[in-house]
């Protein structure tokens, strides 16, 4: 039986207070609380190697080295890669869509070409191919979105028709929830030769991921989602891809050799890894990936499926409120939603009062926002540590800070 208290035990920042009352965290899609094995880990590395990597040879720098490159190992095996060399390290998931968007562009992408994103993508996987798209001379198509959240795959071989050379789409909706169709996606670009990138900003925490499985051509992901430290990210990208795309950034690191005439570039993946990284972060991984594997054992999912079918339930008969991404199923533990004649920053400040957190604006999906007509939203996202306790009480606080706002 999984043990949910077992695991809370773990997470020092779950039993803390706001305002005297018990933290109830509900903002989980923006940002996972830290397990003890993590935050030992990190404080642990600060002390006895904090140096740099790849570059001395005193002992410090050697520890820091290998428990860096020990984190890339432990993303390749979580995400199935082939190869330690098809794990480049990024401040996160927003920094590996930026480097994939400018150097995949400015190797396969001409004027006139054509690069697809979905309805649902943050900002972090439009505006990276738009400025991409205006550099080269290309254009944007985008797959659009249904009433109920879905995808709309219906005009897909018309989206995909001509010269489009990469198609990104997320995995999971950081605003509605929805687990996205990507296999089929990814199925329909590859029959014509079409590399697609998948942002599994979500989907890393929510689904166990295989890129392998999956055919994704670029996988990217953030740390701070998923137990590891903040400022720290992965791209995966398929080696015959990254071989034939120019660096991101120049620097110390990504260097073969170095004249006035001319320079060579690291093999991969340090090709693509400029400057000091964020080594103790980084390092992280290691124990957060092997604390998140425990969360997709039977039991877990099965507990996590409970909590996401009693949390829909209890907002879909909440009167006035609008659920953003109606799917019951094939969902995962995160709500957006409205309630008419409350404003949702007002809602989510009144929440905080309290005790809970979550998330509230346009959550980082403007165009989203636009095609559902509304400003912003409310959103509740909860993982594993999260009980059906805590979905009583924001249930009673919502409805008490409703009657406070109307």
């Amino acid at each position: 039986m999984f043990d949910v208290n077992a695991i809370r035990a773990e997470f020092p920042a779950l039993s803390g207070k706001v305002y005297g009352k018990p933290i109830v965290y509900f903002d989980n899609a923006a940002t996972s609380q830290r397990p003890r094995c993590v935050l030992e880990a990190a404080d642990r590395f600060s002390v006895v190697s904090n140096a740099n990597i790849h570059r001395a040879v005193h002992r410090m720098a050697d520890d820091a080295t290998q428990a860096y490159e020990a984190a890339r190992e432990a993303v390749r095996a979580f995400i199935g890669a082939d190869s330690a060399e098809e794990i480049i390290f990024t401040s996160g998931a927003t920094a590996a869509m930026n480097l994939a968007a400018f150097s995949f562009c400015e190797r396969f992408v001409s004027e006139g070409d054509v690069i697809v994103v979905s309805a649902v993508e943050h900002h972090s996987d439009i505006v990276p191919w738009q400025l991409a798209a205006l550099r080269k001379g290309a254009s944007l198509r985008v797959i659009p979105v249904n009433e109920d959240g879905t995808l709309d795959l219906s005009g897909l071989d018309r989206i995909l028709d001509g010269p489009v050379r990469i198609v990104a789409v997320a995995q999971i909706s950081n605003v509605l929830g929805i687990r996205n169709p990507v296999e089929k996606i990814i199925e329909a670009a590859h029959a014509r030769s079409i590399p697609v990138l998948v942002d599994g900003a979500q989907g890393i925490v929510h689904e166990r991921t295989d890129v392998k499985r999956l055919g994704c051509d670029f996988y990217a992901f953030s740390g701070h989602k998923i137990f590891a430290a903040t400022g720290t990210g992965v791209l995966y990208g398929r080696r015959e891809l990254l071989e034939e795309m120019p660096p991101y950034m120049g620097g110390g690191e990504m260097v073969g050799h170095v004249t006035f005439d001319k320079t060579t570039y690291a093999p991969l993946p340090l090709k693509f890894e400029a400057g000091t990284p964020n080594f103790i972060g980084q390092a992280t991984f290691t124990q957060a990936l092997g604390f998140a594997g425990k969360l997709f054992a039977d039991d877990a999912v099965e507990y996590t499926d409970g909590l996401t079918a009693y949390m829909y339930d209890r907002l879909a008969c909440y009167p006035g409120l609008k659920l953003f991404g109606e799917c019951r199923t094939g969902r995962i533990p995160l709500f957006s939603f409205n309630i008419g004649g409350v404003h949702h920053e007002d809602l989510a400040l009144v929440l905080d009062k309290m005790g809970i957190a979550v998330r509230s604006g346009q959550l980082c999906a403007e165009p989203l926002m636009d095609r559902f007509g509304v400003t912003g939203m409310v959103r509740a996202s909860l993982l594993p540590y999260n009980t059906k306790e805590e979905i009583d009480y924001f249930m009673e606080s919502l409805d008490r800070a409703v009657r406070m706002l109307k």
